[in-house]
């Protein structure tokens, strides 16, 4: 019975790997990719000007509602960002539901604008690393209905995995330590088992978290049960999880109470560089109140502390506490665990380097897949499955032409004219376009030598663009490592680095491939030697 229940978990194992394996590790290479987006961001917006940390709170709030008072009449809500780590590196105003008649530039709108001078950025549409990141779970051209259920399934097939894979494991950590090269089957194996068990706290973390990420997707009858159905019902649950508060509009004009003593209130409370949001709701009304919103990068919790005052005498009304209850406390940690926003660099290299291996686990996987189907159909006589061959030969594109087509979208931010109508879109269609024509090449070339080749390109794709930056941009690592200006200078020292990992990988392809050759040969040859010995024999 313990042998059958294992063995059964060994066909669940391989058989929910294989399903959703391919979206999988699209999810893995793209939320990878996100943990530095806001490194990506400033690569692939040149123009931008280093991070403007430094500016003291009320300086930025002050321009901030100055210029929101000109742009932004009338509206529903003004929030001010402030600048106070890397996931927030330039202030930013935005604004809801301003009236066009009274002169606002536009009913809604979200700007980074300078601190100083309070002008908005002038930079080039990019999608940046935002985009790589929402595709993670967004899958870009799917609709949201379809998207959200289809990663659903996927993060649960990986959760299944995972369990029924360190259940088939009686030697988890004796395997580990173990990797035997050059023994086919065996050695996919062997490099499965070590990326999947050396980080193995982030994939049960960040499969998990995924799922409860999306709970409200996936459980809306509890919510449906509870508060009822309709866009009514639905605020109601919004309001009472997330604690929004909610007060009308009264229709009397009253002047907007100044916010330096707010803000100084605020940190005298939580110090300075943690007011991290001032968000206004019904400025100019006599019913307006203001947030004043902590930073929730100071640990996991996915939530800060809140201070609301009444937005024209200035009185503090209430203080809401960053944790408001269990439930409230278990989903803001696990997705500030999943997002990694609170990780200084040692911890967010840490996420990168997890997420590096969850991304070779699950494409050994893909692999190891077809390793074994090929020599269970070399047994049989009646030969392999077209299935089979359609899964080798698509594999190298999926997997290795992913990463080139990834490096396309960072090659398309750079070759694409800056006044290129829609360019944000064209970078996005650039790296699918990239991909389905690996895709194509990938299919069209016997999986031995697509392999190599397709890593070959993904070398070239990504080494080569430090030098495109040099040629197309003067933030290039001559004058980013100076500057001490790490954002740029890391992103072309980490597309080198992998570039060169592709290169390695395409040169082991080879080597191994060339030995095999070699070994046929040597096998279906006789040696001279042996021939005179069976002649002599005879």
């Amino acid at each position: 019975m313990k042998e059958g229940f294992r063995q059964s978990m060994a066909w669940l194992h391989t058989w929910a790997g294989l399903i959703l394996g391919w979206v999988l590790f699209f999810m893995f290479v793209t939320g990878t990719a996100g943990y530095f987006d806001t490194e990506i961001d400033r690569w692939m917006q040149p123009e931008l000007p280093v991070a403007q940390h430094d500016t003291p709170a009320v300086d930025v709030a002050a321009m901030g509602v100055s210029l929101l008072r000109e742009e932004a009449p009338g509206a529903a809500r003004w929030v001010i960002a402030m600048p106070i780590d890397r996931n927030d590196p330039y202030p930013r105003r935005f604004w809801q539901g301003a009236d066009t008649e009274s002169g606002a530039i536009a009913a809604n709108g979200n700007e980074r604008f300078d601190a100083s001078s309070g002008e908005p950025f002038s930079a080039r549409a990019t999608g940046g690393g935002q985009h790589l990141y929402r595709m993670h779970w967004r899958l870009h051209y799917l609709p949201r209905s379809l998207s959200d259920w289809l990663i659903g399934l996927a993060t649960m097939f990986m959760l299944v995995a995972i369990t029924s894979g360190i259940i088939i494991h009686k030697k988890i950590f004796k395997d580990f330590f173990t990797f035997r090269p050059g023994k086919g089957q065996r050695s996919w194996l062997d490099a499965h088992n070590v990326l999947s068990v050396l980080a193995l706290p982030f994939h049960v973390m960040i499969t998990y978290s995924g799922l409860i990420f999306m709970a409200f997707a996936y459980m809306p009858l509890v919510i449906a049960a509870t508060y009822g159905t309709g866009p009514e019902a639905r605020q109601t649950m919004i309001q009472e999880v997330f604690s929004l508060p909610v007060v009308e509009r009264s229709g009397e004009p009253a002047s907007l109470t100044a916010l330096g003593p707010l803000i100084d209130t605020a940190e005298e409370r939580w110090g300075p560089g943690v007011l991290r949001h001032v968000d206004i709701h019904h400025p100019g009304d006599r019913n307006a109140y203001i947030i004043l919103r902590a930073s929730h990068a100071q640990g996991p919790v996915r939530s800060g502390e809140e201070l609301h005052f009444d937005g024209v005498s200035g009185e503090l009304i209430d203080t809401i506490p960053a944790i408001t209850s269990a439930p409230n406390a278990a989903w803001t940690v696990l997705l500030g665990l999943h997002e990694g926003l609170f990780a200084g660099p040692v911890l967010r290299w840490l996420y990168f380097l997890s997420g590096i291996l969850g991304t070779g686990m699950v494409g050994t996987g893909l692999v190891l897949w077809t390793v074994k189907r090929r020599q269970q159909a070399e047994r049989r006589a009646s030969g392999s499955h077209r299935g089979l061959v359609l899964v080798e030969r698509l594999n190298p594109g999926m997997v290795a032409g992913l990463l080139t087509a990834v490096a396309a979208y960072f090659w398309a931010n750079r070759l694409l004219p800056v006044e290129f109508a829609q360019r944000e879109a064209w970078e996005v269609h650039s790296m699918f376009l990239t991909w389905f024509m690996l895709l194509i090449l990938s299919v069209a070339r016997p999986p031995a030598r697509s392999w190599p080749e397709q890593f070959a390109l993904a070398a070239v794709a990504f080494a080569l663009l430090p030098v495109l930056n040099l040629f197309t941009s003067d933030r290039h690592l001559g004058r980013s490592l100076p500057a001490g200006d790490w954002p740029l200078a890391g992103f072309d020292l980490t597309v080198l680095g992998l570039g060169l990992v592709c290169a390695w990988v395409s040169y082991r392809l080879v080597v191994r491939q060339r030995s095999k050759l070699k070994h046929r040969r040597n096998v279906t040859t006789p040696t001279p030697g042996r021939a005179s010995g069976a002649e002599s024999s005879s």
